[in-house]
Formats: structure tokens, C-alpha cells, sequence
């Protein structure tokens, strides 16, 4: 049986995608949740759902943060490092990890690797020398 946590994460998708509330939007957003493909791992456990809310809490005054100081003083220098997934992460815990890289402005994700890896491209100050 598909998690309860995994319908509502893509529930909330549908509807910010669709931006509708009606009664017909529901009905179609239910039913496409729980069409999606399922994943073949274990379903993920309440807790890690929490740590990743309180996460993304954490990202939106951090992207403000970095929205103003990018503005204030430029970033001249760019890196891409590998960063290694959390263990045993679900498909949706994965792509809340990403969605919170990605939502501050100074980071992105290029690319998940299936190995468990993450590359992610960075702005910083540029190095005082």
C-alpha cells in the first residue's frame, strides 16, 4: 500500500501545479496520486518527513538571506561538488532534498546520481588571496 506521507507530497505537487481548489481538481489530483508508479522501497518513516519540513522551514529565510546578500556583494566564483544522499532515502524524501537545495539561490542540483550522490553547483565569494 502506498504511504500516506507519499500522496499528500504529491497531492500538494498537483496543486500547486494546477492552482485550483475546485471539487473536479481534487477528484483528478486524488486519482493521478494514487496512478503515479509506486517506488519498491520501504516506506519512509514519519520522522524523516518532519526533519525535512523543518528543513524546508529553515530554506526560506536562508533564501532570502542569500537572495540579499548576492544583490549586496557579488559572487564571482563557482564550484560543483558531490554530495552524498541521506541513507535510506524514499523517492519523495529525495526530492524534497533536492527541492531544498535548489530553493536557495546560491545552490542547485545538476544531476542525481542512482548511487547515491547529488552534484551540485554552488556561487561563492571569491577567495581573498
Amino acid at each position: 500500500m502506498i504511504g500516506y506521507l507519499d500522496i499528500i507530497l504529491r497531492l500538494v505537487i498537483w496543486f500547486l501545479l494546477t492552482s485550483d481548489i475546485s471539487v473536479p481538481n481534487i477528484i483528478i489530483g486524488v486519482s493521478v496520486a494514487f496512478l503515479l508508479p509506486r517506488s519498491a522501497t520501504s516506506p519512509a518513516r514519519l520522522k524523516d518527513w518532519m526533519r525535512a519540513l523543518g528543513e524546508t522551514l529553515v530554506a526560506i529565510p536562508q533564501a532570502y538571506a542569500e537572495a540579499i546578500e548576492i544583490m549586496v556583494r557579488p559572487h564571482l566564483r563557482e564550484d560543483i561538488t558531490m554530495e552524498r544522499v541521506k541513507p535510506q532515502r524514499t523517492p519523495g524524501l529525495i526530492f524534497l532534498d533536492i527541492f531544498i537545495i535548489t530553493f536557495t539561490p546560491k545552490t542547485i542540483v545538476l544531476k542525481y546520481h542512482e548511487d547515491g550522490w547529488y552534484e551540485v553547483h554552488w556561487i561563492k565569494r571569491r577567495s581573498r588571496k
